[in-house]
């Protein structure tokens, strides 16, 4: 028996059992070992049933004296048994549970564990867990000790789960004679780490608190080890391509470019010209860039693309450039488009509601093709790309990779984002690409003021838009508040949008033009709606969070949040971010949905305007997965791993560095395996 062994093969465990177990996606012994606890319940002090006191959680063991059921007006039924011990009697409790009478039979073996309570001046308990018993003396796996509390999932209980577990750790990991140790001993020795079989152990039937932390400290680190290691393998593999498309930056087009940097409506920043030094460097190599572009909204990032990519078309080679929706897609080309007018440039837009490509043929004669990410799944003839750029997706996977190979080409990759990453979070998760950071905004773009507005102050700060409208003429954007924290836009939050709407146009502001923007609506619809508001054909557009409202409108200076708490750090800096694009000065105004919610987040919010500080605070509040988003980002491995330990994080890396140096992942197995299986799985969720 192996860890390898499908939980099909589980004793004594049904069919439905073992599909909920898939579901959460548990296939294998390995698997089911590494679900792990959330929680622990403490239910180690043992007591003789006289000697128990109300408050008390504890466990006590006896004999059922007798079982009954009492039916209620209310439909409930109450499951009352008398547990005796050689001491005296305690009353267990139970609620719409009519099977435990025919389980529990007449002088039945009980342990039962939780919070002694008085009813009457009876001395009673109603049962956190319990469990049945061959003999008053035998070993309890639920109750009597520290009891691991997994994930709830629809028809699984946590019982279940423990049951499932015991029988692996009892079968493979308490009696194997082979090893199934996968990190070399030195290493573990060097970083104070625990065996993973007393870690696998200690994490599911820990003894005492402290072996729990030493366990989480051991799997932690083996997640982060596992990833980085990964990563680094991928980049050495990457390092060793050879790119179908070499570029060559020779004096005539240095001097080129030159030209049409001075062309530019504005001065690059020192930051800039810093990063476009290092893509340009890295496209002359042999082997294909993997750069990874990050820099606040607004700090200049797509010109520094535009320049990449007419470096590109100067070798006579193309360009794409993918974004993750059609309204990004379009303000990209719209803004490439200006920042191109006077060169020779000729550039397509192919998305769901336009296509400028007509025929496979046709690609050819473009130099720059933006769009979605669908554009490498599609049959056209890439061959001539030397350059793939890549809009707010933080991991552009090997399996996209594997896409454009089939194509016939592997060119240079750029990926870019707008989300503030955390230092730790950036080492971690993409240490196989190339960092570079935009870290300084164009000169003249004054700090955007920002305002956490209480309840009371929200007739007034409708007044203060109205005037702000009137007099100026500038134009303002309103966040409908988030009803579901969800990655995708739900009905419940298009249908609360509409009546903000409707609200904001009957009741707040009457004399002004308000549009409305969300997720369900058509691409075209979408567009048209964006288009206006650009050309100031409306005063205010109310939108849904999760829609992208990323067109550059330089005259919107104003960005209200209606029920800011429920959002995080790193969401608000994005929204903040739509507005402050020019010389005006911009406002963010925070408005909360509830009286009582703590504001002491928002108001740190307003007074930072560092993106990387707001995110390093997001991380530490509500961790990596919610921040990203675990099914797009790939979060949902890291089950343990703290990405704000910054010292394990570092760990980790000085871990695989030394493996590099001393070991061969073909000398370790176990590891290859491991590292092997991963990267199938993250090519599957690419």
């Amino acid at each position: 028996m192996q860890l390898s062994t499908p939980i099909d093969r589980l004793p004594k465990t049904a069919s439905r059992t073992i599909q909920r177990l898939k579901a959460v996606g548990i296939h294998t012994y390995d698997d089911l070992i590494h679900y792990y606890p959330f929680r622990y319940n403490d239910f180690s002090v043992v007591s003789d049933i006289a000697h128990v006191q109300p408050g008390e959680t504890v466990t006590v063991r006896g004999r059922i004296d007798s079982i009954r059921t009492i039916p209620t007006r209310k439909r409930i039924t109450i499951q009352k048994a008398l547990l005796c011990d050689d001491s005296g009697t305690l009353e267990l409790v139970w609620y719409n549970q009519p099977y435990l009478i025919h389980l529990m039979e007449n002088h039945a073996c009980v342990s039962a564990s939780g919070l002694i309570e008085t009813f009457s001046k009876i001395k009673s308990m109603k049962p956190t867990e319990y469990e049945i018993l061959d003999s008053i003396n035998s070993d309890t796996k639920h109750t009597g000790k520290i009891v691991a509390v997994y994930p709830s999932v629809y028809g699984l209980s946590s019982k279940t789960i423990r049951e499932k577990i015991y029988y692996v750790l009892d079968s493979i990991i308490h009696n194997s004679r082979e090893s199934i140790e996968y990190i070399p001993e030195k290493i573990l020795h060097k970083h104070l780490l625990i065996d993973l079989q007393k870690a696998l152990i200690s994490i599911h039937t820990p003894q005492t608190p402290a072996e729990v932390e030493k366990a989480k400290q051991r799997l932690g680190f083996d997640e982060l080890f596992i990833r980085i290691l990964s990563s680094r393998l991928i980049k050495k593999r990457w390092s060793q391509e050879k790119t179908t498309s070499p570029i060559t930056v020779s004096t005539i087009i240095k001097n080129t470019v030159q030209t049409f940097i001075q062309t530019l409506p504005y001065h690059l920043t020192p930051a800039q010209n810093r990063v476009i030094k290092e893509i340009l460097g890295d496209m002359q190599k042999k082997k294909p860039m993997n750069r990874f572009l990050q820099g606040d909204v607004g700090s200049g990032k797509t010109v520094v693309a535009t320049i990449a990519a007419y470096v590109t078309y100067l070798n006579s080679k193309q360009t794409l450039i993918m974004a993750p929706t059609e309204i990004l897609a379009q303000q990209h080309f719209a803004t490439i488009s200006a920042l191109t007018k006077n060169t020779q440039l000729k550039i397509a837009l192919q998305t769901g509601s336009h296509k400028d490509i007509e025929s496979k043929s046709t690609a050819s004669s473009f130099d720059i093709i933006i769009g979605t990410h669908a554009l490498i799944s599609t049959k056209y003839d890439f061959r001539n790309v030397a350059l793939v750029i890549i809009d707010e997706q933080h991991r552009f996977g090997v399996k996209q990779r594997a896409l454009l190979k089939e194509k016939g080409i592997n060119p240079h990759l750029l990926s870019m984002t707008a989300t503030p990453i955390p230092r730790t979070v950036s080492l971690t998760l993409y240490s196989e690409l190339d960092l570079s950071v935009i870290d300084e905004m164009p000169k003249g773009r004054k700090t955007i003021k920002t305002y956490v507005t209480p309840s009371e102050k929200r007739a007034d700060g409708y007044r203060w838009i109205t005037q702000q409208i009137k007099d100026y003429g500038v134009q303002a954007y309103i966040i409908c508040p988030l009803i579901e924290l969800s990655d995708h836009e739900s009905m419940s939050s298009v249908k609360a949008a509409k009546n903000e709407f409707e609200h904001l146009r009957k009741n707040v502001f009457p004399t002004l033009n308000i549009a409305l923007l969300h997720g369900k609506m058509k691409s075209k619809e979408k567009e048209e709606v964006m288009k206006q508001f650009k050309n100031k054909m409306h005063n205010i557009l109310v939108s849904t969070s999760v829609v992208e409202v990323g067109v550059d409108v330089p005259n919107a200076t104003i960005m209200l949040i209606e029920g800011a708490e429920r959002y995080g750090l790193a969401q608000l800096h994005q929204l903040r971010g739509r507005v402050g694009r020019a010389e005006k000065q911009s406002y963010c105004l925070l408005f909360m949905s509830s009286k009582d919610s703590n504001s002491s987040r928002l108001r740190f919010f307003a007074k930072t305007n560092s993106g990387l500080a707001l995110s390093e605070l997001d991380l530490k509040i509500r961790g990596p997965g919610e921040m990203y988003g675990k099914q797009q980002h790939g979060y949902a491995d890291l089950k343990i791993a703290d990405l704000t330990n910054t010292k394990q994080v570092f760990e980790a890396r000085q871990a695989v560095d030394q493996f590099f140096d001393n070991y061969s992942l073909d000398a370790t197995p176990r590891l290859k395996q491991i590292i092997d299986s991963y990267q199938i799985n993250l090519i599957a969720k690419n």
